[in-house]
């Protein structure tokens, strides 16, 4: 089993050295975060936390994960960066395409495109995308970024997208995975279909082995349970070398993981804390790799 770096909500100036760190202790990626920004008052609840509250505030830092790819494979060789996830929903599938292909380019093939549609109407609305029939549209975009990375001259004509032949250069040398996010069954089924890998939110270890069931049949429904398919996963109740090996015998094949978050170091938590954590993870966990029993 692989391991990524979770960097959310850490201070911006720490991006590049916990990368650095990264890459010396061995860790496969990466998980890169998406928020727009904070409103106010939300209209609809945060998904992924049991009382629908958002973990936090107005002040909390964020930054444009693609942005931050670019500038953490700067400083590595080897580390790979995925988003988890790119909310796609309010964003313009060509701009996309140009920023995606960018950052394969400039990060030499080691950036994988994690995605999902956005929970929040204000995402949407307050950038000019309407919020309705915003799974379907989803679908096109994931189509269209997809036809463009692709290389040459291409064209859409969609429902929601359509344009003439048009060629976004370079292409990226290699394929870009997409990995899908979300857990209802229509994300569920999206990944299957199209995606290279499914990425979790927070979730326990009995939801993961139940959503990883879903996602065998759905890929065998649609022809692909032959085919190399990711499971990058958030687990809130299996940690130490027993409890990753649970996750690799459920068929995980990469835990996001904050190894300071266990020693009680906060997100906002000083540099070299974060490093000393993720170095006693990497010998404990790393230097001998966890095996399914």
């Amino acid at each position: 089993m692989k391991f990524t770096l979770g960097i959310a909500l850490s201070p911006l100036d720490q991006l590049p050295e916990l990368a650095k760190t990264a890459e010396e202790c061995g860790f496969s990626s990466i998980a890169l975060p998406d928020s727009l920004f904070y409103m106010q008052s939300a209209a609809a609840d945060y998904p992924y936390t049991p009382d629908g509250a958002r973990f936090w505030g107005p002040d909390t830092p964020w930054v444009d994960p693609l942005i931050a790819t670019a500038t953490m494979a700067a400083v590595t060789s080897r580390l790979r960066f995925y988003t988890n996830v790119l909310k796609l929903g309010s964003r313009n599938p060509l701009l996309l395409a140009r920023q995606v292909g960018s950052v394969a380019n400039l990060s030499g093939n080691r950036f994988g495109f994690g995605v999902g549609i956005g929970w929040a109407p204000e995402e949407f609305e307050w950038c000019g995308v309407p919020f309705a029939r915003r799974g379907a549209r989803v679908d096109e975009m994931i189509e269209v970024i997809k036809l463009t990375l692709a290389g040459g001259m291409v064209e859409f004509h969609g429902e929601f997208f359509d344009f003439d032949p048009l060629q976004i250069s370079p292409a990226p040398t290699e394929p870009v995975p997409f990995y899908i996010g979300g857990h209802t069954n229509v994300a569920l089924r999206r990944a299957a279909r199209v995606g290279d890998g499914w990425t979790s939110a927070m979730m326990t270890y009995d939801q993961l082995c139940t959503t990883i069931g879903k996602l065998d049949a759905l890929r065998a429904e649609f022809g692909r349970a032959e085919e190399p398919f990711e499971i990058q996963a958030v687990c809130i109740d299996r940690f130490g070398r027993s409890g990753y090996q649970d996750l690799v015998d459920a068929g995980i094949t990469d835990a996001i993981v904050i190894p300071w978050m266990a020693d009680g170091i906060g997100f906002d938590g000083d540099l070299a804390a974060k490093q000393d954590s993720m170095r006693r993870f990497a010998a404990e966990h790393i230097a001998q790799p966890v095996l399914a029993r």
